[in-house]
Formats: C-alpha cells, structure tokens, sequence
C-alpha cells in the first residue's frame, strides 16, 4: 500500500520528523526562513497531508491548489494562521499540539516577568558595555520586588493558569480575568476573579494570555494602559496583536508604565525599525516561550501522531474543527 504524501514547512525536531518519514513519504521545506506562500501552493498539489507552523498562511487559496488535501497538521498550538471555517467546509481537518507547551510557556512568562523587574538585560548591558565603573551603589539599577505583589492573569486557561501556580511560591495576591469564571482554579489557588478594568488598576505586573481571536485584537489599547499603575509591568507572550504596539510603546515612552516583556510582536519577525525596540524598559524575545528541547521535541511528536491517527482512520488526538467529522469524507 502506497504511503499517504506529507508536505512538511518546516524541518521539526528529529523525534517527530524521523515518524513522519517512517510513515509517509515526506518532503520537507529544507530552509531556515518560512517557505514562500507560492512554494506552498505549488508542494500541496499533490499530498495528503500538510504540516504548518504559525507563519504558514493556509486559506482558500491553498486549499484550491490542494485537491487531495486531507488534513492540514499544525506545530502549535494556536491555528489562526488556517481559515478554519474553509477547511472544515472541504472536509480538510486541522490538528494543533495544545497542552504539551503549557508549563514552558508558563515559565517564559515568569523568565520576562523577572528579566523586566530587575533589569536583567539593562544589567548585563551595562556591563558588557563599560559602564561598571562603582563597584557598589545603593541606586544602582534598582528594579522591582514581585515577592508580595499582585499579578494580574488576564486569561485564565492552562497557560494562566500554571502561572497563578508558580505565583504562589512568591506569596503574591493573584487577580484573574476570564471569558468563563474558573471557581475551580479560585477555590484550588487562592486566586481572585474580577473585570479587566479593576485588574488593571490593581496589578503590579500583568500578564496576557489569551488566543488572538476577533474579539481580543488590541484587547489591551491606550485605555487598558492608561489604566494600569506607573510603577507596572506588562508580560506578552501569547500573541503579538493582542496588544496595540503604537499604544504601548507611548506608554513605555511617556511612562504610563514601567515596564514590558514581550515574546510576541504584531507582525512577525518585527522590524529592526520598530520603536519599540528603541526603549529600555523593553524586555523583547523573538516568539520562543515553548523553545525548550523538551516541549519542541514533543511538539514534533504530537504532530507525527495526529497525522498517523487520521490516516489509520481514527479522529485525530488533537483535533481542531470536531465539526469536520461531521462531512464524513472518505480518507
């Protein structure tokens, strides 16, 4: 029996890529940038299946090229990347890799969190650079204490929440705000629920972790800043457009705020022109809170095995648009 051809964007860790060439005849996008949109229209006229990462555009225009396309694979866990609604309409299922990257994007969070509030970078910096020339002063780079302080998780899904676990360890007060109330996780952790506003308003570090949907574009704009302490700090490593870039980098500018950690940027990889790189009470990453060996490499398994499940005929593990199942088209 013929393997099923797979169309791979990326090279992956080898523990999920040596399955997937096990298993299907695979190529693969041998390139360290993104392959084009156009290259990916040309590979997918022929395959069965397609293995993406966050930077691969997958619409309709993709799907048109692909007529024996039946499961677009995902290396993440958000997918809004894929018109969902257009692969679910020609019965092209779409997987991501949820649950494996929790705790390590949980604890880049905390990395940027405690980078910002004690200046981490500003010190390394600053001695790299030359500018140690005390060897001790009481004023010298002073930042800000988190042992005590109130964090504000502004999402409180599996990610937001093994922050508030970490929290703990701090003895900080955690506010958190949800499109669902989790009295679950307020009787388990001691956290508070409360409107975005009043977290706002009460933080002393905030952090941001929600998908980037149609209702969470800018979800944080001038008023949500303008709201927020002098003295806080703001943590993003969810999804760049969650956040109004132009609004916050006047807030860190005019000092609105102290503070920002981002792993996220609104556009993807962002500009070396960009302003907000100017600033030093800047924190930035360039997209890599689940970049351990460990989560990357079970990521690449996930997606060797969400595919294999679909071609054995059984409902992928971790399956996006359950509605798909629904077209009942033949594998």
């Amino acid at each position: 029996m013929q393997k099923p051809k797979v169309y791979v964007t990326r090279e992956l860790p080898e523990r999920g890529l040596s399955l997937i060439k096990e298993r299907f005849q695979a190529e693969v996008w041998p390139e360290y940038p993104a392959p084009p949109k156009e290259v990916i229209i040309e590979k997918v006229a022929h395959v069965d299946g397609l293995v993406t990462l966050l930077s691969d555009r997958i619409d309709s225009e993709v799907f048109d090229a692909a007529p024996n396309l039946r499961i677009v694979s995902q290396f993440a866990v958000g997918f809004d990347n894929i018109d969902i609604k257009e692969a679910t309409s020609r019965g092209i299922y779409v997987t991501n890799t949820p649950g494996v990257l929790t705790e390590t994007t949980a604890d880049f969070a905390w990395t940027l969190l405690m980078a910002v509030a004690r200046k981490v970078v500003e010190a390394d910096k600053y001695v790299r650079g030359g500018q140690w020339r005390v060897g001790w002063h009481p004023t010298m780079l002073q930042g800000r204490d988190i042992y005590g302080a109130t964090l504000g998780i502004v999402g409180m899904g599996r990610i937001g929440s093994a922050i508030a676990r970490r929290a703990k360890g701090f003895e900080m007060k955690v506010l958190y705000h949800d499109v669902i109330r989790r009295k679950d996780l307020e009787e388990q952790q001691g956290i508070e629920f409360t409107d975005i506003e009043t977290l706002l308003r009460k933080s002393d570090f905030v952090t941001i972790n929600v998908p980037l949907l149609k209702d969470t574009h800018h979800l944080i704009d001038e008023r949500h800043l303008r709201l927020m302490k002098k003295n806080a700090i703001l943590i993003n490593n969810s999804r760049g457009p969650v956040i109004d870039e132009a609004a916050l980098y006047r807030a860190l500018k005019e000092n609105w705020i102290s503070g920002a950690g981002l792993d996220v940027f609104e556009k993807e990889p962002t500009a070396i022109s960009n302003p907000l790189l100017t600033l030093e009470n800047l924190v930035v990453a360039p997209h890599i809170s689940s970049a351990s060996f460990e989560t990357r490499s079970k990521m690449a398994a996930i997606v060797a095995t969400n595919l294999t499940a679909f071609f054995e005929g059984k409902i992928p593990p971790n399956l996006v648009n359950k509605m798909v199942v629904e077209t009942k088209k033949p594998i």
